[in-house]
């Protein structure tokens, strides 16, 4: 890939495209903020001009927000960290996009997540949001773990636990579970009264649209329901087993990633509690440390041609 000379000083961009979000940053060389966009989705798995579409609108207003200029986007080194390229096909449908940038290189959300969470250093991540996965880099090993997608996987996430809320309701409706507080909480969620109108809700529709309902199950946990309590706990063991996994490769720091990593830590087992540890940066700017890595890299490699 030629490279496009680009204004001094250099100018990245580092995108963490999910299941629910896209957010981008424009950055420094060394870390410095100009300006964030935040769009929809952008998980080429759900539909890839769903998420090239979401990118360049994440872009075009981390540029505004900047104070530069939308042609300005051809003079980004762009890193893009993204929920379902680990798919062989997904991945290269998004090398061939034609995109807008000065350069662009591909990695998985989660890997850039690892990355901006212990700032280029070893170690690991589990992200519980929309989706679950987990990853480890300890020197030239790691481990995925998850990523599967909804509803295939992605146990302990948002979608999941939203998802088997809405089977026992529809089966409580139905008379074959007793109804408790979770019932009416997912009925005045949904804005419905009864079973059909849970599955006009909620029938074919994406991820995201479950995992809306994850606040409700949780709070519902914590007030006490014992079937909302079942669910969250179940969820919470996969988490808690899933970090045991990546403990396997002794990394240095681990630490948890997303919108329900804060709340199911007290659902976890005490041991994974102990080994959390902050996050030093989020997974936008890991996709812009990459960035950089792949570009130093391949600026060695044509200066030894």
């Amino acid at each position: 890939m030629g490279l496009v000379q680009t204004k001094d000083p250099q100018l990245f961009l580092g995108v963490d495209g999910g299941g629910s979000k896209c957010r981008a940053s424009i950055y420094l060389a060394d870390g410095t903020v100009l300006g964030t966009g935040v769009a929809g989705r952008a998980n080429p798995l759900h539909g890839l001009t769903q998420a090239l579409e979401s990118i360049e609108t994440s872009t075009r207003l981390a540029l505004r927000d900047a104070g530069l200029q939308e042609t300005d986007c051809q003079l980004l080194v762009a890193g893009l960290g993204l929920a379902g390229v680990n798919v062989p096909h997904l991945y290269q449908d998004i090398i061939n996009w034609q995109h807008p940038f000065a350069a662009m290189y591909v990695t998985t959300d989660l890997h850039a997540a690892c990355i901006g969470a212990h700032r280029g250093a070893d170690g690991a991540v589990i992200i519980t949001g929309t989706g679950s996965c987990g990853y480890a880099h300890v020197g030239n090993t790691s481990l995925s773990i998850g990523g599967h997608g909804f509803a295939l996987g992605d146990k302990g996430s948002g979608a999941w636990l939203g998802l088997k809320a809405a089977e026992h309701v529809l089966l409580a409706l139905d008379g074959f579970a007793a109804p408790t507080g979770l019932t009416q909480v997912l009925l005045q969620q949904l804005d419905v009264s009864d079973a059909l109108g849970i599955v006009e809700k909620l029938a074919g529709k994406s991820s995201s649209c479950y995992a809306a309902l994850a606040r409700g199950v949780l709070d519902c946990a914590h007030q006490g329901d014992a079937v909302a309590a079942a669910i969250v706990q179940e969820g919470a063991d996969y988490i808690s087993e899933m970090a045991r996994k990546l403990f396997s490769l002794n990394p240095v720091r681990f630490s948890m990633i997303g919108g329900l990593a804060e709340p199911l830590q007290a659902w976890l087992a005490a041991d994974v509690v102990a080994n959390i540890s902050p996050t030093l940066a989020p997974p936008e700017l890991g996709a812009m440390y990459f960035a950089q890595q792949q570009l130093n890299q391949q600026q060695l490699k044509q200066q030894h041609l």
